[in-house]
């Protein structure tokens, strides 16, 4: 099978869409199937490859925006659909489409080749986060304009597909997320850790991992700053890093982690805390779960799927998570419990290996490709009409010249 990826995200950047499409391109090199990536280029001096276990990667320019400046955002032009027509894909996985996604999907059209766009940045919720109510809307519009145009989308959650449906999105399925049960793994606790984060080695570890922003809610962890009994741990890098270390003083903030110090990081939790709401998935969450942490998160979004009340963690409700968190941490670290808990979280991640979800992605694949053979004019019929605010901000040439 020849698989085409046009990712919004890629390496050097790393974040939940660039991890996904490794781990799949990683199962389509082990099951002998050809693959090609389209991606932003880097950005500044960052080192850009050209290709991954012999996969090329396809790179475009990219452009600064504002909120999400830390990662490029990639510029459609022909070398998408030039890409594309070379590699003759049997199908185009879209990978949180947005940008660069929206050119990959009209090129699926232009060229018949069936697409599938997976649904994993809540575009529309930022926004709202930002107060940007009226940018909300035209985020659900185009999304809904992208996402129809492709055969299936796939989504992470049962709350996301039924918000996504609710927006009039077709054709949404149910794809979770894998997670690499043997480097997050918790043999990987590393008490040296511990005793740097917490010298007296009496306290409870509490921790985030995550990128530090607004959208990700870190500062509602501020109800457990400051007690003797608790020190808490925040992982990651991003905008907000400033501003929660004014919050949280006495917090560690150990900046971006990767590979094994990451897992260790992990690992050496007693309890994993997520308050953001507009995780469509929340990988951190089953990360977490693996390395044998019971976590909270938000009643909201993917966590709902993830934590199951009193196994292996507690969910909040978001207008109260602060409020709540204190409560709900002194539950979940009780020593009565906790080391249960710890098995629990580990056995919740048993079946969610990423060989097990990538051959769940196959088998979207060969029921679209087939579903297309079968009825063509279905799935190729006109194009979807443009909604009015993109056709003025574009352009008629732009919008169905270099992005179809």
């Amino acid at each position: 099978m020849r698989v085409a990826i046009v990712a919004e995200s890629f390496l050097p950047n790393v974040n939940g869409v660039t991890n996904s499409v490794l781990r799949i391109l990683e199962h389509l090199h082990r099951e002998g199937h050809e693959a090609l990536v389209i991606a932003p280029g880097a950005r500044d001096f960052q080192e850009e490859i050209s290709e991954y276990l012999g996969f090329e990667i396809v790179r475009v320019p990219t452009v600064r925006v504002p909120l999400i400046d830390s990662l490029p955002i990639g510029v459609p032009n022909p070398t998408v659909n030039d890409a594309l027509r070379d590699f003759d894909p049997h199908i185009i996985h879209l990978a949180s489409p947005f940008v660069l996604g929206a050119a990959g999907a009209y090129a699926a059209r232009q060229l018949r080749v069936p697409a599938v766009a997976l649904y994993q940045t809540d575009v529309a919720g930022f926004a709202t986060k930002y107060h940007l109510t009226p940018l909300a809307n035209a985020a659900w519009d185009w999304t809904r304009h992208i996402h129809n145009m492709c055969q299936r989308t796939l989504a992470p959650s049962s709350l996301t597909i039924a918000e996504l449906q609710s927006h009039g999105i077709n054709n949404v399925h149910h794809w979770g997320r894998g997670v690499d049960a043997v480097r997050f793994h918790p043999e990987k606790r590393c008490v040296q850790l511990r005793r740097q984060w917490d010298p007296t080695g009496e306290k409870r570890i509490v921790g985030f991992v995550g990128r530090l922003a607004a959208e990700k809610g870190v500062h509602r962890l501020v109800s457990l700053h400051g007690r003797g009994d608790i020190q808490l741990v925040i992982v990651g890098d991003g905008p907000s890093r400033t501003e929660l270390e004014e919050l949280m003083p006495t917090a560690v903030f150990t900046g971006a982690l990767e590979g094994e110090d990451l897992a260790r990081a992990y690992a050496s939790l007693d309890l994993f805390v997520h308050a953001g709401e507009f995780e469509t998935f929340c990988q951190a969450i089953q990360e977490a779960q693996a390395s044998g942490v019971p976590t909270i998160g938000p009643r909201a979004g993917g966590p709902v799927d993830l934590v199951q009340e009193r196994y292996n963690g507690l969910l909040l409700d978001v207008d109260t998570f602060s409020r709540d968190l204190p409560e709900a941490a002194e539950w979940l670290l009780d020593l009565s419990r906790h080391e249960r808990l710890r098995g629990n979280a580990r056995v919740s991640v048993n079946d969610k290996t990423w060989e097990a979800l990538c051959e769940q992605l196959l088998d979207h694949y060969r029921d679209v490709i087939e579903e297309t053979r079968r009825v063509p004019l279905t799935f190729f019929g006109p194009r979807p009409e443009l909604p009015r605010w993109a056709a003025r901000a574009l352009g008629a040439r732009v919008a169905w010249g270099s992005l179809a």
